[in-house]
C-alpha cells in the first residue's frame, strides 16, 4: 500500500529507502536526473521540466502530501487521475502540480469533485483502483492553463509495448522521483514495473509512455504494492475508458 493514511506517517522500511535515494541524487544520479531518467530500473531525483510540471502531491486539507495524481486532458482543463484509494476517504485535498522542495510553483488547487467508480466504493476491487478529481479554477483558469496542457488519457494499449515513465512524490520527500522501465503482465487486469524507491506517497503516480499518455497509475494490486521496488496499476481497458468518459462528462456538465 503505497498511500499515506491520515495522520501521515512512512512505512516500517520507507525511512530507510528515502535515506539511500537521497544519498544517490547528491551523487552520480543528479546529472542523470537532469539529461533524463537515466536507465531503465533507476530512480533518480525528477528534473523540473514541463513533463513534471503536470505531476503533483494531493494534501489533506491544510495537512501533509499523502498520494500523488496527475494532469489529464480534458475539455474543462481542470482534471486529475490518481488511485481510487488515494480519494476514497472524502475530505478537503488539496492539489500541487510541480511541487518541489516544498514549494508549490504553480499554486495549490482545491479538489472541488472526485469520481470513483463503484466498483471501489462497494468492495474495493483492485482492478478498479482508478479515480478522477476536478479542480476548481482560479483566476478564472484551469489547471491545465497553468503547467501548460495535460496528458492524454489512453486506454487499450498493450503492457510492455513501450517504456514507461513513472513520477511520483514518497512521503519522507518534498521533490517527485522518477524512474523509467518496462512493465510486464502480472495479471488480465494488472500490469506491474520494477523501480526502487517509490515507497508511501507515490500511490496514483502517472505511468506516462513516450508519446505522453498516461497508461497506468500506482495502486490496483496491494494498493500499489506492498514494497518500495515493485509496483503495480490497473490495466487500462474499457472499463477504465467508460469511467474517463463519464468522468469528463459528468465534470464539464457541472462546471
Amino acid at each position: 500500500m503505497k498511500r499515506t493514511t491520515r495522520p501521515p506517517g512512512p512505512r516500517g522500511h520507507a525511512l530507510l529507502g528515502a535515506v539511500v535515494l537521497v544519498a544517490a541524487v547528491t551523487s552520480s544520479s543528479v546529472a542523470a536526473a537532469d539529461a533524463g531518467p537515466g536507465p531503465f530500473g533507476v530512480t533518480v531525483q525528477a528534473a523540473a521540466t514541463k513533463e513534471t510540471a503536470r505531476v503533483g502531491a494531493l494534501f489533506h486539507g491544510s495537512g501533509g502530501h499523502f498520494c500523488t495524481a496527475s494532469v489529464v486532458h480534458s475539455a474543462g482543463r481542470d482534471l486529475i487521475v490518481t488511485a481510487a484509494h488515494c480519494v476514497d476517504g472524502g475530505g478537503a485535498m488539496r492539489f500541487a502540480p510541480g511541487y518541489r522542495d516544498g514549494k508549490a510553483p504553480y499554486g495549490f488547487w482545491e479538489v472541488a469533485g472526485t469520481f470513483v467508480p463503484e466498483g471501489w466504493t462497494d468492495e474495493q476491487d483492485e482492478d478498479t483502483d482508478v479515480a478522477f478529481a476536478v479542480l476548481a479554477d482560479k483566476d478564472g483558469k484551469g489547471v491545465e492553463d497553468v503547467v501548460g496542457g495535460g496528458n492524454a488519457f489512453a486506454t487499450g494499449r498493450a503492457t510492455g509495448s513501450t517504456a514507461v515513465t513513472v513520477t511520483g512524490y514518497p512521503n519522507t520527500l518534498d521533490t517527485p522521483i522518477t524512474c523509467t522501465n518496462k512493465p510486464t503482465v502480472h495479471s488480465r487486469t494488472q500490469q506491474r514495473i520494477e523501480c526502487p524507491e517509490f515507497a508511501g506517497g507515490t500511490s496514483g503516480s502517472p505511468w506516462v509512455n513516450g508519446d505522453g499518455e498516461v497508461v497506468g497509475v500506482i495502486g490496483g494490486h496491494q494498493q500499489g504494492g506492498e514494497t518500495d521496488d515493485v509496483s503495480y496499476s490497473v490495466v487500462f481497458g474499457g472499463e477504465v475508458a467508460a469511467l474517463y468518459r463519464e468522468a469528463v462528462t459528468v465534470f464539464s456538465t457541472s462546471s
